[in-house]
Parts: C-alpha cells; sequence; structure tokens
C-alpha cells in the first residue's frame, strides 16, 4: 500500500468517524430535538480550533458478543480547543453509538482529558447524553465510573468542571455532575436520576414520569442538582460560553478583565427609591444589584431554587465579582435549608477561585417552623456560616435593611472575616425585630399598662429608634460606614481595589469538617 492510499484510509476512517453511529441514529437524535456530539462541540468552541484526542479508540471487550460492537470513538468524543480565545478540555458523550454507553475505554478516554485539563490548568466540560454503565462490560464500566469521580473530586476547586446534561444522565453516572461546580440542563431532553420511572414503581409502587422525576424543571426548582435550564441546546452552550467569561482558568489565576464602558464613580440616585418606606413591605433585591454592577450585567445562578437567597456573577470596573444577595419579596429573606446550602457552596466556589465576594444582606432571620427545624436547619444554616468564615478573598458587605439575630451574623459579617462592611441609613441591625424585642422587654409595661396596645405600640417605637438602625453597629466598628445607597457602586469598587493585594493566613491542616 503506497502512501497515497494510506492518506486516503486516514481520510475514510475520519470520515466514518464523523459519521458516529451512522445517518440513520444521527437522524433520529435530530428528531429528538437534540444535536450530535460533535455538533454540540461545533457549537461550543471557537471555528476550526477544536483538536479531537484518541478518536480512533474502541472497546477492548469481548463479552456478550461486544466485538461486533466495536466502533471507533467507544461512544464519547475527547479533547480540546479554544472558547472565546481561551483553553478548554472537553468530552462529549455520542448516543448514536451504543447509545453514548460508558465501557471502559470509553471511561480511559475521559480520563485522560481530565487528566491533561489538570496539567494544564483549563476547564474540563463533560457533555452526558448517555444511556448509562455498559452492562456487558460490567465491573469494568463501573471502574471507570470510579475513576471519573476520583479526578472530578481531586480537579474540585483547582480548575472549573462544568457538566451538561444534553440526554439521559442515569444511575452511576450523576455523580459525576453533582460534584462538578456547574450543572446545565436542557428543557424536555435532559433527565437526570438515580433510578428510573419503571425501578421506583416496581420498589415503592410510585407513579412518575421521566420529566417529572428528572427533568430540567425539577433539578432547577426543587432538588437544586442543577444551576441553569434552557430552552433548547443552542442556548445552553450559549450559557456556557458567557458563565467561562466570568471564570479563571483554575486557582491560581485570576478571571479575566474586560475593558467597561461604565463610569466606575458613577452615582445612581434612583437606588434610594428601592427599598419601601414600610420595613415589612417587600422589594426585589435584583434592582439594586442591577443598578450597581457594570452595566446592569448579572449572571443569575440556581435562580429557580431556593429563590429567598440570590447568588451568581457580575463585574465590577471590568473585573469578576460574586454576589449574595438576600430577596425580600422571597420568604421576607429569611434563610432557611435551601438557602443556606445555596449560598455556602457559592461561597466556597468564589473563594477556592479568587473571586471577591459581595452581599447584599436584607435578612429578618432564619425561618421558623418545624419543618426546618427537623429539616436540619441548625446543620445546614452552619455551612453558610462555616463558608464565610473559611473564606480568604476580598468579603465585601452591605447592609441594606434588615440585619437581625443569627442570619445577621451568617451574612458575610464582620464578625466572621467581612474585610469591609457598610450599611445604608434604612438598615437595621439588631438581635431581632422590634416587635419581638417590645413584647420581651417590655411585657411588664405593657401587661400593667392602661392601653396595651398603645403601649405596646409605643414601645416598640422606642426600640426601634433606639436599636433599630446602623448607628450602634458602627460605634462599635462592626460596621465599617454608613453610606448614601447612591454611592454604593463607589465604594464598593474603591473597597475591591484597596482589597486587591489582600493575603491572610490561616492555621495549618489538612482540611476543616464542614456541617455537611
Amino acid at each position: 500500500m503506497g502512501v497515497t492510499d494510506k492518506l486516503n484510509e486516514l481520510v475514510e476512517r475520519k470520515e466514518r468517524l464523523e459519521l458516529g453511529g451512522g445517518a440513520d441514529k444521527i437522524a433520529k437524535q435530530h428528531e429528538a430535538g437534540k444535536m450530535t456530539a460533535r455538533e454540540r462541540l461545533n457549537l461550543l468552541f471557537d471555528a476550526n480550533s477544536f483538536v479531537e484526542v484518541d478518536a480512533f479508540v474502541e472497546t477492548r471487550s469481548i463479552e456478550f458478543d461486544m466485538q461486533k460492537k466495536k466502533v471507533p470513538g467507544d461512544g464519547v468524543v475527547t479533547g480540546y480547543g479554544s472558547v472565546n480565545g481561551r483553553l478548554v478540555f472537553v468530552s462529549s458523550q455520542d448516543f448514536t453509538v451504543i447509545g453514548g454507553s460508558l465501557g471502559e475505554m470509553h471511561a480511559k478516554k475521559i480520563t485522560k482529558v481530565m487528566d491533561m485539563a489538570m496539567k494544564m490548568g483549563a476547564p474540563f466540560i463533560s457533555i452526558n447524553d448517555s444511556g448509562g454503565a455498559r452492562i456487558e462490560e460490567g465491573i469494568d464500566a463501573l471502574s471507570g465510573f470510579g475513576d471519573i469521580f476520583f479526578r472530578n473530586t481531586l480537579a474540585s476547586g483547582v480548575i472549573p468542571q462544568i457538566s451538561v446534561i444534553m440526554g439521559p444522565c442515569a444511575g452511576g453516572a450523576v455523580y459525576s455532575p453533582a460534584i462538578t461546580d456547574f450543572v446545565f440542563m436542557v428543557e424536555k431532553t435532559s433527565q437526570m436520576f438515580i433510578t428510573g420511572p419503571q425501578v421506583i414503581k416496581a420498589v415503592t409502587g410510585e407513579d412518575v414520569t421521566f420529566e417529572k422525576l428528572g427533568g430540567a424543571d425539577t433539578h432547577n426548582s426543587i432538588s437544586g442538582v442543577a444551576h441553569f435550564k434552557s430552552a433548547d441546546e443552542k442556548e445552553c452552550i450559549e450559557q456556557i460560553k458567557r458563565l467561562l467569561s466570568f471564570l479563571p482558568e483554575n486557582n491560581l489565576c485570576d478571571a479575566p478583565v474586560y475593558q467597561s464602558a461604565d463610569d466606575m464613580n458613577r452615582i445612581s440616585e434612583e437606588i434610594s427609591d428601592i427599598i419601601p418606606e414600610g420595613t415589612n413591605k417587600p422589594y426585589d433585591m435584583k434592582e439594586i444589584i442591577t443598578r450597581v454592577v457594570d452595566n446592569g450585567d448579572f449572571l443569575e445562578i440556581q435562580k429557580h431554587f431556593a429563590q429567598n437567597i440570590i447568588i451568581g456573577f457580575a463585574r465590577m470596573n471590568g473585573s469578576t465579582v460574586g454576589i449574595i444577595a438576600n430577596q425580600p419579596s422571597v420568604m421576607a429573606g429569611s434563610l432557611d435549608v435551601n438557602s443556606s446550602d445555596k449560598g455556602a457552596r457559592f461561597v466556597r466556589f468564589c473563594d477556592a477561585f479568587n473571586i471577591p465576594v459581595i452581599t447584599f444582606t436584607d435578612v429578618p432571620g432564619y425561618l421558623p417552623g418545624v419543618g426546618q427545624e427537623h429539616s436540619g436547619v441548625i446543620r445546614h444554616g452552619a455551612k453558610l456560616l462555616y463558608a464565610f468564615s473559611e473564606a480568604t478573598v476580598p468579603k465585601i458587605n452591605v447592609i441594606v435593611r434588615k440585619a437581625y439575630g443569627g442570619a445577621y451574623i451568617a451574612m458575610n459579617s464582620k464578625h466572621l472575616g467581612a474585610d469591609m462592611v457598610f450599611a445604608w441609613p434604612t438598615a437595621e441591625i439588631a438581635v431581632m425585630g422590634p416587635d419581638g424585642a417590645a413584647n420581651i422587654i417590655f411585657r411588664k409595661e405593657i401587661a400593667d399598662a392602661e392601653d396595651p396596645v398603645a403601649a405596646r405600640n409605643s414601645k416598640i417605637e422606642e426600640y426601634r429608634n433606639k436599636f433599630s438602625n446602623p448607628y450602634i453597629a458602627a460605634s462599635r466598628g462592626y460596621v465599617d460606614d454608613v453610606i448614601e445607597p447612591a454611592t454604593t457602586r463607589i465604594r464598593l469598587i474603591s473597597s475591591l481595589e484597596m482589597l486587591s493585594s489582600k493575603r491572610e493566613n490561616r492555621p495549618s491542616k489538612k482540611h476543616g469538617n464542614i456541617p455537611l
């Protein structure tokens, strides 16, 4: 065979690879509203930048006639390329090839690019579209899952890890996304579950659809497993690119800085009008966030889950910041089991990747109730305290209105190591709200009064005037300054610049024991 023949053979082999499981299976994939593994990569990476690794790998198994199913690629496309000019590694399961099932060599392809991502210090994206473990390969398939989980854990906090669910992701396969930093899902075509509807029906008698059990809506709004949901795969990939623009390549560098057209000295006069006159009236905290950050651009994360707390990325003078804020329009902004988990995990991500944290506080306390206590709100609430205390990145807090009791401490207070704490004049920093405090402190006076209702109202007002303000905390140094709301953006950017050289040492230890 001459050189020309060998080159022709290579071209033919590559063309067969491009076809994956064949035209019929590609057509079925499209009919299901899904792109193929390679189409997804073409959309994700900059034009002509994707470099495939291990294209010719195939299964070594011969059990159950697997030698007849030998297909180059073994059901997954792996490699690297650039996304908006920055290096990213990827694995993309190919449902048209053996159902995208994970076998020994399939897993080895994935772990190879994971290892490369770690060596190069670049983000790793895993696109999941698979029938699960390849049953024919038995323990070798399970071994492959374990190898991936182990690397996910080693990479955690070193490189950003993103999981994209673009089809089924079941059984052991779900644990890799659960370990990674961010999970994307697509409406109607993505599902995640440990046991499927048929098994659940057989074991518990419960009837449930695939979508209700583990669809994008379920994991974005009920379980909190996922962080983003999209109407289709194209929108999902655009969201991934947007998220990557806020993130550093690894834990040893900073996120990219962009030229900002938004004046760093911009005054926002209208921001003062967002807070209602009545202290118990709701408002949308996002209106404050978008008026403070660059160009009003805020990428909210887990927007459908635990909506009483807001988390996401924005930029201040071109640099990435992580934002955590109470949402007074949902459950009065109180903290509970789910919001504590959501906030704590986000703080730890920001801390791992050198992203400063800004909090906007308006919290009346932890949500009371038997259900919350029995669900372990003590343990879950402690995660938020732990995460803020542990974090050594620049930490800035803006107390907008209420900051009561243990929830005041938990929301990035000075006592947990906040570098700068600002308060608006509308801030109320106290052990509890005026109503409850007056009932306890002035119980006897109210009971003995001729008009208990009038006496109670008078005492509530007395407590509010004395304690429900930012000045007591400021007099103790727990608040660094009481600021005009209109100047919030200026003060935050100034503080971030001052804190850019922050270094903080912590006791030497293997790791702490967060109250999981």
